[in-house]
């Protein structure tokens, strides 16, 4: 019995020792975390990166939305060829040129400006749910939910411009001159959807949402329909052929007419510039005030 105390005894650990070994921490199997240098909110790098992650937040969320897929894709689509049915033969017998190399650009460009209704009716949302409020308090940089949505804006025209010229192609339209000039004319409509974009976005900050369809409506049915991609601007009354030539959709249809048919592309690529740089420089300063004051009072 004197043995088998005397061994407890000496295996047993003193509580002192015991309480002391509980609390030292276990730094075994564990690797100390790397030192993050912090980074400013408004470096162009941190602004870079949160500009991508605000355009893959709404891409996200309008692959996810039936609406925007039918207004991105369906729409012009079924538009294109119902152009081409009702009115391809009359206006290529009328003009002596083929109809789709007018109307594969006009599509193109009316649902690049018709989409842009849609991302403005989401801001008009985000807005009412506080979602622009939570992003302006959180730290990312200020700039980031505007030019990620313009981001977002110009991939959505790009895709839609894809896939009307994917079903252009179906039903006659060629790239004639080459594939950099085929290049270029896929970029004439992401330019000209990035201006327009600005503009509507000045607009969503300004107008309510009922109005804000209102106004982009009568814009793009007067552009739709007064412009070079139906008929040639010999075909309009007198009065209005310079209106309807130098109006930015025509100047942008008759480029990438050029592009692909042939043609005349100096000219009216450059009247498209300056469009866009007009409607950019304009509307840049209301869009971004805008933006601001709904991020800080919804």
């Amino acid at each position: 019995m004197s043995s088998v105390q005397t061994t407890v005894k000496a295996t047993a650990t003193p509580p002192e020792e015991a309480s002391a070994t509980s609390e030292q921490p276990r730094t075994e199997g564990f690797q100390q975390l790397p030192a993050v240098p912090a980074r400013s909110e408004n470096s162009p790098a941190t602004w870079a990166r949160h500009s991508l992650l605000q355009c893959k937040r709404l891409l996200i969320g309008w692959m996810r939305d039936p609406a925007t897929t039918i207004q991105t894709l369906v729409y012009p689509a079924a538009t294109l060829l119902m152009f081409k049915i009702v009115l391809g033969n009359a206006i290529s017998s009328a003009t002596g040129m083929p109809s789709v190399y007018g109307q594969v650009p006009m599509i193109c460009l009316v649902a690049a400006m018709s989409g842009a209704v849609v991302s403005a009716l989401g801001f008009k949302t985000e807005k009412a749910t506080g979602l622009l409020a939570r992003f302006h308090t959180m730290p990312m940089n200020r700039a980031a939910g505007l030019t990620g949505r313009l981001l977002a804006e110009a991939v959505r025209v790009l895709i839609t411009t894809l896939f009307v010229l994917a079903v252009g192609l179906m039903i006659g339209f060629r790239f004639g001159q080459g594939p950099l000039a085929a290049i270029a004319l896929i970029g004439i409509p992401v330019l000209f959807g990035v201006g327009f974009a600005v503009l509507v976005t000045a607009l969503a900050t300004l107008t309510e949402g009922v109005l804000l369809v209102s106004v982009i409506g009568i814009i793009n049915t007067l552009l739709m329909f007064f412009n070079t991609g139906f008929v040639p601007v010999f075909a309009y009354p007198t009065w209005l052929q310079d209106v309807v030539a130098n109006q930015p959709m025509s100047t942008a249809i008759d480029a990438m007419r050029g592009l692909s048919y042939g043609g005349p592309v100096a000219e009216p690529l450059l009247k498209t510039l300056a469009w866009t740089i007009g409607l950019i420089v304009v509307f840049a300063w209301p869009a971004v005030r805008g933006y601001r004051r709904a991020a800080e009072t919804s």
